[in-house]
């Protein structure tokens, strides 16, 4: 193994860090953007799709604190199955199967999900996150 890889994380284990830092930010009754700064940077964005109820981008540690919140409130379960991931660079490029369950009537959805996310120190600067179908997520919220 050469420095270059030893010093730099896998994509794989920025994925894990990124999604272990959120699971334990939703468990907090207060939102802690300490917390978050350890896997986000101060000027993330993330791109959610016009199509979605939590549309919009979403900026800052705040900005992603209040749409990890949305989601929540909008999903009783998001499960993440079979993620891949491949890194160039700061930039990881993610798919999985992607499994919603509608905190309001219990719709499940399960559809292909991917995601491009750029690094930045090792904390996420920006997120566009492409769902397969939007029209049948709002459909499972109606």
């Amino acid at each position: 193994m050469n420095a270059h890889t030893a010093t730099e994380p896998s994509a794989m284990e920025l994925l894990e860090r990124m999604f272990a830092v959120e699971m334990r930010f939703l468990e907090l009754p207060e939102a802690d953007p300490d917390l978050l700064a350890t896997a986000f940077h101060p000027d993330v964005v993330v791109h959610e799709p016009a199509s979605l109820p939590y549309a919009g981008d979403w900026r800052g540690l705040g900005g992603v604190g209040r749409l990890f919140r949305t989601m929540h409130e909008t999903w009783s379960e998001l499960a993440v199955d079979g993620m891949q991931a491949a890194k160039s660079r700061d930039t990881v490029f993610m798919a999985c199967t992607l499994r919603l369950t509608a905190r309001r009537n219990g719709t499940v959805i399960e559809q292909p999900f991917a995601e491009v996310l750029r690094f930045e120190g090792g904390r996420l600067i920006e997120g566009t996150p492409f769902y397969y179908d939007t029209a049948a997520i709002m459909a499972a919220l109606a």
